[in-house]
């Protein structure tokens, strides 16, 4: 087999596929022959490393962003945001090491249970390309922490910020083969991913993307009856009522539409307003939104960034004119060039209008306008979606009251959707997929509990009377 070293300037564990069967094959095998060694490391050891890996990435800083920057157009604000997630993330990942513990539990008639957290195996994760540090770091942590060893499949958008994560990782002293990624070419992807999902050594799958593709993933590992940590697509809404502090809600609001130009998966895509509030909701929206501006970061140094291609932004810049033509008002912005689509307000959003339901993935706060309480929670939850919301209310028991009525995962109260804790089970609902990355959660994605029984002073005839063998029957006693 041919395979090609990296060109990060290091060894990183990489497969370039010349050959999909063989690239997959490889791949899983050498994560197989890590894991039996890693997995008996010891919590110190672990630990270390995940410290000493945290550290990488801040020390790295400058050609993450200039990697990044090339691949994914993302202005610099946004990829030391990355940076400053994913050494959170690998930190907590250090806590669940303490929790997999074992649990003596003792029984009256002298036995002694152990309930033990072990290791899965091989992890398989696919890390998308629009948050490309944390969540490439994301599908890394918690496994290796665990004990597992880890196939990264890069995104074919971002395969060197992929490769030099990893080469950042076994150049902070991760032992080769603990992680190991594969990139490959557009075409090849469904055929890669199909053939790394299959093979017999993977035992977790963790996916982060688009629903359409999580659909595919989850079907896959359906066939081999193999476990799938999903987090997919959003349509996150923002509850302003009619009490809240509108410029809190329209900072949220704005920040959240435009972080990293609407390419987050929990970005802000419904802004959904009490009549009572919502002229004034808009002008505060409106005032702050002109602040930020969009271009080419290879270009000229803006708050935002360009779209990940030309495709990305044509496809927001439809769903902007196809909620115009239908009646929405276009209160700033639309305009694009190349793969550059400037921040845009559209308010008086309808259900007719594709961008009401179509997750947009681009720079646009929506404005819908409710009459009451009870509307703003149906228009929330009016979604086949169900990742993050928030709800902005100076009453907190009135906004917990709305929040326990969305169909969300994750809900901020008075904060933006876009928020994240490493500590906290992070995933969603509904289409937005299952199963929890962060804090204590994460353990159930990536181990096996088992059950250890220790009996105590059982000879061969207590086990058979135990099992009820050797004895008569009610018939011969009678």
């Amino acid at each position: 087999m041919n395979l090609r070293p990296a060109e990060t300037g290091g060894e990183t564990s990489v497969l370039l596929p010349q050959n999909v069967a063989v690239v997959a094959e490889e791949a899983a095998n050498r994560a197989a022959r890590a894991f039996w060694d890693w997995s008996k490391t010891s919590a110190k050891v672990r630990l270390d490393h995940l410290a000493a890996m945290a550290d990488a990435l801040s020390a790295a800083r400058d050609d993450l962003v200039d990697v990044a920057t090339k691949e994914v157009g993302a202005a610099p604000q946004w990829i030391d945001f990355n940076i400053s997630i994913a050494r959170d993330i690998l930190n907590q990942a250090g806590d669940l090491i303490d929790l997999m513990q074992d649990t003596e539990v003792p029984h009256p008639d002298g036995r002694t249970s152990i309930l033990r957290r072990q290791a899965a195996g091989v992890v398989l994760g696919f890390a998308p390309w629009n948050a490309p540090i944390t969540l490439a770091v994301r599908a890394i942590a918690a496994p290796i922490a665990c004990g597992n060893t880890v196939v990264l499949k890069a995104s074919e958008h971002c395969p060197n910020t992929h490769k030099l994560v990893v080469d950042l990782m076994e150049r902070a002293g991760l032992p080769k083969d603990v992680v190991t990624v594969v990139t490959n070419e557009p075409e090849d992807s469904l055929d890669i991913a199909k053939a790394l999902i299959a093979h017999p050594t993977v035992r977790r799958i963790n996916f982060t993307g688009s629903t359409r593709v999580g659909q595919i993933v989850a079907q896959e590992a359906a066939k081999s009856l193999k476990r799938c940590l999903l987090e997919l697509s959003g349509k996150s809404p923002l509850i302003v009522l009619d009490d809240a502090d509108l410029d809190a809600a329209a900072a949220a609001s704005a920040t959240g539409a435009f972080f990293n130009q609407g390419q987050v998966c929990i970005s802000t895509e419904r802004i959904i307003a009490l009549d009572a509030i919502a002229d004034d909701l808009v002008d505060r929206l409106v005032a702050r939104s002109r602040a930020y501006k969009a271009a080419d970061p290879t270009i000229e140094a803006t708050a935002l960034g360009r779209l990940i291609n030309e495709d990305a932004a044509a496809r927001v810049a439809g769903l902007i004119e196809d909620a115009v033509s239908k009646g929405a008002e276009l209160k700033l912005g639309g305009e694009w060039a190349g793969a550059v689509l400037q921040p845009t307000v559209l308010d008086h959003v309808t259900p007719n209008m594709r961008i009401y339901g179509e997750e947009s993935f681009g720079p646009v706060a929506s404005v819908i306008r409710v009459r009451t309480e009870d509307e703003a929670v149906s228009v929330a939850n009016d979604t086949e979606f169900g990742l993050a919301s928030a709800v902005f209310s100076r009453d907190t028991a009135r906004a917990l009251d709305v929040a326990d009525r969305l169909e969300t995962g994750i809900c901020q109260i008075n904060g933006p959707t876009v928020f994240d804790d490493a500590s906290m089970p992070f995933g969603g609902l509904k289409a937005s997929g299952y199963g929890r990355f962060g804090g204590a959660a994460a353990l159930d994605e990536f181990t096996e509990t088992r059950w250890l029984s220790l009996h105590h002073g059982l000879n061969a005839e207590k086990i058979e009377d135990m099992l009820n063998l050797g004895r008569k029957t009610h018939d011969d006693e009678t």
